[in-house]
């Protein structure tokens, strides 16, 4: 009787607890493995029930502090005298696999834009210490290099794609770009060639914001909904052409950690330029958004909290 009692009071209080808890906002972001347990005993021929609790930020923020890093190559850099730009636009992969140690050993926790818009519309609180990883340009490294090394992180990006450029030498191909979709990368827009949108007339600007969307919606089978402006060249006439195409929201090259809703369409991103000592680069990802704990009770082991938590 008084295991029943005891699940009966379990299930009473299921759901999504929310309470704010000091103990959540630790160093290191991480969850102890006490964070994991079962609520009841195990016993023979009953049923056990699993709290699983996780640290969240709690709606209600209308001003998120959230990195959006921005990258480009995840190559060895090349010479800077012969490739001055190539140069300013490569990270070495063990620099890069190296920030992504950093990111996950301090309780970091990567996200999409799908995930930021699930949280102003309610939905889903975003996890613990949120960082956007974003790769411009689709370069064949997106694929070989950064992606390996985001799968053995268990991290997700957002990789903005040059539509015209998908297949060529040095770019990821169409199954590629599928692949990473269905693993968890969000795939954003980067126009059909790379134009410079800030100087485009009104036609030309149209067929780059529609075409590059419709040929990712067509490959991937969903809406896409995030684009970057190549070179983060935008005006006036841009941004409007960027919302009449459908699109959510629109990256730049400027530097901010502080986004709203209302400017979705001139989001600032953090570059991250490779060269940088490690605490330059924990330095631009500033402070964390405080946090509450919510726990949530089943019948089955919450395997994804159990992960995040080990």
């Amino acid at each position: 009787m008084g295991r029943l009692f005891a699940a009966l009071v379990v299930i009473a209080c299921a759901g999504y607890l929310l309470q704010v808890d000091d103990s959540a906002l630790t160093t290191s972001g991480v969850a102890s493995p006490a964070d994991y347990f079962p609520a009841v005993n195990p016993g023979s021929g009953d049923r056990d029930f699993y709290a699983a609790h996780r640290a969240v930020v709690p709606f209600g923020r209308a001003t998120l502090e959230l990195p959006i890093l921005m990258y480009h190559y995840i190559r060895v850099p090349p010479s800077m005298r012969s490739d001055l730009v190539g140069y300013n636009l490569s990270v070495a992969p063990e620099v890069f696999a190296a920030q992504m140690d950093w990111l996950a050993s301090h309780g970091y926790h990567t996200i999409t834009f799908d995930d930021v818009r699930l949280y102003w519309e309610r939905e889903a609180p975003l996890p613990s210490r949120p960082v956007i990883i974003t790769l411009d340009d689709g370069y064949q490294d997106l694929y070989s290099t950064a992606f390996p090394i985001l799968l053995a992180h268990d991290f997700t990006a957002v990789a903005y794609i040059v539509t015209a450029f998908v297949g060529r030498p040095g770019y990821v191909t169409a199954d590629e770009i599928v692949r990473m979709d269905r693993y968890g990368l969000e795939v954003g827009a980067h126009t059909v060639n790379h134009a410079d949108l800030a100087r485009a007339s009104q036609p030309w600007l149209t067929y780059q914001l529609v075409e590059s969307k419709r040929w990712l919606e067509r490959l991937v089978g969903h809406p896409v909904l995030d684009m970057a402006y190549p070179s983060g060249k935008f005006n006036a006439q841009t941004v409007a052409a960027v919302e009449r195409a459908g699109y959510y929201s629109a990256v730049t090259e400027q530097y901010s950690i502080l986004h709203t809703q209302a400017d979705r369409y001139q989001w600032a991103r953090v570059r991250v330029p490779g060269g940088e000592p490690m605490s330059v680069f924990v330095t631009s990802l500033g402070v964390s958004m405080p946090t509450v704990k919510i726990t949530r009770i089943s019948t089955e082991p919450d395997r994804l909290a159990l992960l995040q938590q080990a």
